[in-house]
């Protein structure tokens, strides 16, 4: 099963990434990251589209309302209106890394059919 990398232990691991005569301390990385994410939202919450060379891209996508949508928890029919959706979509690089990666370290996510 995958393991979770935290803001907190991807900080640490910038950190130790830094020479050590660098001046950086942890504070200012955690800014820096918060930073980012901050831009990131921002911008796609603002209709822009942020790509990532090599990574991948963020953005809002228009998801179409319905007015025959089932509520899964109650099973109550209800209307949705149209809304926005936030979706990644990974660069022609991270597509190659994961197809590459090693069987054991990817996260089992899909479910076989019970049978029942």
């Amino acid at each position: 099963m995958a393991e979770k990398l935290t803001k907190a232990e991807l900080i640490d691991a910038l950190y130790a990434t830094l020479s050590p005569s660098s001046k950086t301390t942890r504070k200012e990385i955690h800014e820096m990251i918060d930073g980012l994410f901050s831009e990131v939202k921002g911008a796609i919450l603002n209709g822009k589209t942020v790509e990532l060379r090599g990574f991948g891209t963020f953005e809002v996508k228009l998801r179409k309302g319905r007015s025959k949508a089932r509520n899964p928890k109650t099973g109550e029919i209800v209307s949705v209106q149209d809304h926005g959706v936030a979706g990644f979509r990974p660069g022609r690089e991270l597509k190659k890394a994961a197809w590459e990666m090693d069987s054991t370290l990817i996260t089992k996510t899909f479910k076989k059919p019970s049978g029942k």
